[in-house]
């Protein structure tokens, strides 16, 4: 009888000992702290001028307040009187057809002299044309409203003057419920153009000019080259720029204000027109947030669907 002998087993590789937890150097720490009081003024700013607003209209529009006596509870009722009231859904009938002409004006006038600035020509002249594009953005809503409606008036007016001049009949630009509209969306695109502009030309100029000599290699040319390669390649652009017209838009007062004081009629009323004269003017506080609260659902839910669309038709190099 012989004995068998049970073979050893393999050795167990060593489990390597985690490293323990270094407390972070005072440097790291002195980073962190430095970090957080750069960060602090704009998280500050964000709470105490965005969402402690967002969230006290939202509170108020839940109540009747007059600023005199105290604020009652009154739930749904200011939603429901709102759905009622024919102002409110004509101003945002018109705030929508104002963000439909204004914002697609805007993006064809600053892609085209966008597109004609980054051509071929001087330095110092593409230089004075982007600076007299931006200009108008910088200037008061108000001021420039108030020189345009003088500029504007059927009688008096420049604009109708320079129509005479090729034998056009005085148009009543603020004073006719088919043309006022037309006034305040030029007057509003004239101003804010400019923004749009030098998105469009930093866009430009980050389009490799390799990717154009091969698109002109290929046969492609003028127009064709246009919509086949830079709106493609621009399309990030086009998405930001876009996305901020279209909430800048809807938030629409001074030119509709002082042009034509939202008429002739309720022609030209839009939704922070009449948030402004239920607030301020006819004191009912806990309606205007109403107002507000639905137009904030609007501008969220209309950026939603631009991002929504962004994946279909925005192309990232």
């Amino acid at each position: 009888m012989t004995n068998t002998q049970i073979p050893a087993a393999p050795p167990q590789p060593k489990v390597p000992e985690a490293a323990p937890a270094t407390r972070p150097s005072a440097r790291e720490r002195g980073t962190r702290l430095l970090a957080a009081l750069f960060l602090a003024p704009t998280i500050v700013g964000i709470v105490i001028f965005t969402v402690v607003p967002i969230v006290g209209s939202i509170v108020l529009s839940l109540f009747h307040w007059n600023v005199i006596d105290s604020p009652t509870f009154a739930g749904a009722a200011n939603y429901r009187e709102m759905v009622n009231d024919s102002t409110v859904l004509v101003s945002f009938r018109n705030t929508l057809v104002f963000m439909v002409l204004a914002v697609a004006l805007q993006l064809l006038i600053a892609l085209t002299l966008a597109l004609a600035v980054n051509g071929r020509m001087p330095v110092w002249l593409r230089s004075v044309f982007r600076s007299a594009f931006f200009f108008p953005l910088i200037l008061s809503a108000a001021s420039i409203s108030v020189v345009m409606k003088y500029l504007f008036n059927q009688d008096f007016g420049l604009v109708n003057w320079l129509l005479g001049l090729i034998g056009i009949a005085p148009v009543p630009w603020l004073t006719s419920e088919n043309s006022a509209m037309a006034a305040v969306v030029l007057v509003y695109v004239w101003q804010q153009f400019g923004f749009s502009f030098l998105l469009f030309v930093g866009g430009l100029n980050n389009i490799p000019k390799e990717i154009h000599e091969a698109a002109s290699l290929d046969g492609a040319t003028g127009l064709r080259k246009h919509l086949s390669v830079t709106l493609p390649l621009l399309s990030p652009t086009l998405l930001v720029a876009s996305v901020v017209g279209i909430i800048n838009a809807l938030q629409v007062f001074e030119q509709p204000y002082v042009l034509t004081n939202g008429g002739p009629g309720d022609s030209t009323r839009t939704v922070v027109m009449v948030i402004y004269e239920t607030a301020f003017e006819q004191l009912r506080f806990g309606e205007a947030s109403a107002v507000g609260v639905l137009l904030f659902v609007l501008v969220m839910a209309v950026t939603a669907l631009q991002f929504r669309l962004s994946r279909r038709f925005v192309h990232y190099q």
